[in-house]
């Protein structure tokens, strides 16, 4: 019974012996076992990313660093991680990673969204307000009143809902067809490599739309490690 202990507890704990490894040098190793308690359903945190991102950089793997380092600015909207993956997306001829008006926005809605959003209803609940003093008191209300209010919060919805629509995600395969259609039978609009970035707007069953180069393709699911 007591020889079974110190299996027990490197079964229970594969993260703390990942940890291990990573700090004795054997990066490669830690990687594996990070990633093996990931798929178990453990959540991955800050410095695991951050290690996960290093082992692949010791490894010249230059997608899976991307990765970790993209899960990682999802999480902690950073300047520096940002211009980080440019550099590294730059030096090894891969796209998406432009420091663009897109990525800024993404940055910006990330960092400060929430208070641009609470600062935007703040106008929002005062016409809201007076609109409901205005139907206690059975006063006219201009149809324009109305018109200027409804199109004030459709802006808002937009706000809150769009950039969380908009996933990114990242070309898993040497050789990754785009195609006009979420059809096999589609014409192939480009073909691609690994280690790209794409920006998710949806899907239809195993095909994801994608916005590349300011054009919509779909690829099949399997293609892409969405962040």
């Amino acid at each position: 019974m007591a020889g079974c202990l110190p299996m027990k507890a490197a079964q229970v704990d594969p993260i703390r012996r990942a940890d291990s490894l990573f700090a004795a040098g054997s990066q490669a190793d830690a990687a594996k076992l990070y990633e093996t308690a990931m798929a178990e359903g453990k959540s991955a945190t800050d410095g695991m990313l951050l290690k996960l991102a290093s082992a692949y950089e010791h490894q010249n793997d230059i997608p899976h660093l991307l990765y970790y380092l993209q899960v990682y600015f999802d999480r902690h909207p950073d300047d520096a991680v940002l211009h980080r993956m440019n550099e590294v997306a730059r030096a090894n001829n891969l796209n998406g990673y432009e420091t663009d008006d897109l990525n800024y926005f993404y940055l910006f809605y990330k960092k400060y969204g929430i208070y641009f959003l609470l600062f935007l209803l703040i106008p929002a609940g005062y016409a809201f307000g007076v609109l409901l003093v205005k139907l206690f008191r059975k006063e006219t209300i201009p149809v324009r009143q109305k018109w200027v209010l409804l199109l004030y919060l459709i802006g808002l919805l937009l706000f809150v809902n769009l950039p969380e629509g908009v996933q990114s995600g990242i070309t898993s395969h040497d050789r990754v067809l785009l195609r006009t259609d979420p059809s096999a039978a589609a014409p192939v609009a480009e073909i691609i490599g690994r280690g790209h970035k794409v920006n998710i707007i949806g899907s239809q069953d195993i095909y994801l739309r994608v916005f590349w180069h300011n054009e919509l393709y779909y690829i099949r699911r399997d293609n892409v490690w969405v962040i």
